[in-house]
């Protein structure tokens, strides 16, 4: 299990480059043409789409977008606003390596069936079980000053919000996703994590307790075969002996008649 937890920015963005205000320029293009593809490489260019490190909340307007394409980006974060997609159907932000997480806000895409993600540098993955940040101690801020709860959208604060994190398949694909919940009852009504995941809402960290990556359970499977033949070896010892000595015992009891 990877020991390694990593510290979440929260200031990624200059908002006064060439890059951003080109890419909010795109998102407006999208949303007046109501196409349905998101492909912000293609527009920017790789220099410039290289400078993006999240999404403009903007992407909200697009309403019609049923494909997001994001192949090789240097995106660290997606910003809430991805749920307000009401059209996604596709996912594809793979081999974007410092994307690490997700806002929980996604699984209100509710038509959003497939993906392509990076998985073994996600959080809590199961191929290495990477540590999730402690979110008392590094909690994440977003560009705007107030967001809503994660659950139910009602508007908070910061000072207010209870964040958490959660595992859960978006997609074709288990992601950890950041909660901004405003009651114990929104944490309540939070959907069960799949088997072989952190089964609660937790604040990371390096105190939790996460089930074994694939490495461990290697490795334990082995510790069982290993066993498994030391008893079988122990067992066949001990019915040879078993013979050998009711061999021993016959033969004696052969000399006694004689």
């Amino acid at each position: 299990m990877s020991k390694r937890i990593s510290r979440i920015e929260n200031d990624v963005q200059d908002r006064n480059s060439v890059a951003w205000v080109k890419l909010c320029e795109y998102i407006d293009l999208l949303a007046e043409n109501e196409s349905d593809e998101f492909s912000p490489r293609e527009y920017l260019g790789n220099e410039l789409f290289s400078n993006i490190y999240t999404l403009p909340e903007s992407i909200s307007k697009l309403k019609k977008v049923k494909k997001i394409w994001l192949y090789g980006s240097k995106l660290k974060r997606i910003p809430p606003e991805i749920g307000q997609m009401d059209s996604l159907e596709y996912f594809d932000p793979y081999t974007s390596y410092d994307l690490h997480w997700f806002p929980f806000e996604i699984i209100d895409s509710i038509y959003l069936k497939d993906s392509r993600i990076s998985t073994r540098t996600l959080y809590g993955n199961y191929k290495n079980r990477m540590g999730f940040p402690r979110l008392d101690k590094n909690p994440v801020r977003y560009f705007r000053e107030k967001l809503h709860c994660s659950v139910c959208k009602k508007e908070i604060t910061y000072e207010v919000t209870n964040q958490l994190w959660i595992s859960l398949k978006i997609g074709t694909d288990i992601v950890p996703l950041l909660i901004n919940s405003c009651s114990v009852q929104c944490e309540k009504s939070l959907p069960k994590p799949p088997e072989n995941y952190v089964q609660f809402p937790h604040k990371g960290g390096s105190e939790l307790k996460q089930p074994p990556d694939d490495n461990e359970l290697w490795e334990i499977e082995m510790k069982k075969r290993k066993s498994g033949m030391s008893q079988l070896k122990n067992n066949s010892y001990q019915e040879s002996n078993k013979e050998e000595r009711s061999n021993t015992l016959k033969v004696f009891k052969v000399i006694r008649k004689i």
